[in-house]
């Protein structure tokens, strides 16, 4: 594995180097799909938003959750362990992102709303999933080339691999699960793009027909789907994956035989499903 890129004097972590490529991916991903449901402008700046704060706000607190699960080693070197450029928790990032995304997300639902265009928070939420999804992939990808430890259990398949030179390093023959994790999350990604495509001309000709679309309404892409449905989709699918994959993890187990990362996805597939499930009682 391949933890650092050495050009010269530098030396540049793969792991930050993956994650800014995951966060450009996402940003592009974000803006077209922003614009093809006409919730903002390829040029205005909204996708920048969405992407930088929630992603700040989310390495913040990875870094804390992570910090906050050993408290007595925390406290014994705080000031090291703080600016460690190590030991990152997936669900502090997640709950950190998702509160700053939510926060940028009305900011841009009451600009929308200034200018005549209304637009509802789940709809953002589901402009962001197919980004969020891939994104999370390619960041995947960095675990596998700095060998932090997030790969599997030892394996006999022809596909297992060893992190000699890791971070976390490893003799034995393992399960790379970061790429399972990167397959299965473009896999999601693509088909959250498609199901969250705004239907075409004769679809909204029909709707507007039909719900009596005033002009104001207009503005805004429609679609097949209810606003949430794409949201709640990638909350159930993210979810199983991760929570399949946790079986063939190192992680140590903690509530119920589970580690907490598997309990965190436990808890997205049945907030995906409680949303489905009244977006379409309410369609």
């Amino acid at each position: 594995m391949i933890p650092f890129l050495h050009i010269g004097p530098f030396a540049i972590p793969t792991f930050g180097l993956m994650v800014a490529c995951a966060m450009l991916t996402a940003y592009f991903v974000l803006r077209a799909d922003l614009a093809r449901r006409g919730i903002a402008a390829k040029n205005s700046g909204e996708a920048e938003a969405l992407i930088s704060f929630p992603c700040l706000a989310g390495f913040v607190g990875a870094k804390l959750y992570h910090l906050l699960e050993s408290p007595a080693e925390f406290f014994a070197d705080p000031v090291h362990l703080l600016f460690s450029p190590y030991g990152f928790a997936w669900f502090g990032g997640l709950l950190s992102g998702f509160a700053a995304f939510a926060f940028v997300a009305w900011r841009i639902i009451k600009h929308n709303a200034a200018a005549g265009r209304p637009v509802s928070l789940l709809s953002i939420f589901d402009a962001g999933s197919p980004a969020a999804a891939l994104g999370y992939g390619i960041g995947r990808i960095g675990c596998l080339l700095s060998g932090d430890g997030d790969y599997g259990i030892a394996t006999s398949l022809p596909w297992g691999m060893s992190f000699p030179n890791g971070l976390v390093p490893t003799v034995e023959r393992v399960h790379p699960t970061p790429i399972y994790e990167f397959i299965a999350a473009c896999a999601i990604a693509w088909w959250l793009w498609n199901i969250g495509a705004p239907g075409d001309s004769s679809t909204r000709a029909k709707n507007r027909a039909t719900q009596q679309m005033d002009t104001r309404t207009n503005a805004i892409a429609t679609s097949d789907r209810q606003p949430g449905e794409v949201f709640a989709a990638y909350l159930v699918l993210s979810g199983v994956a991760r929570f399949l994959v946790e079986f063939i993890r190192i992680n140590p187990r903690s509530f119920l035989g589970m580690s907490n990362a598997q309990n965190a996805a436990a808890v997205s597939v049945i907030a995906g499903a409680a949303l489905w499930g009244w977006v379409r009682k309410k369609k």
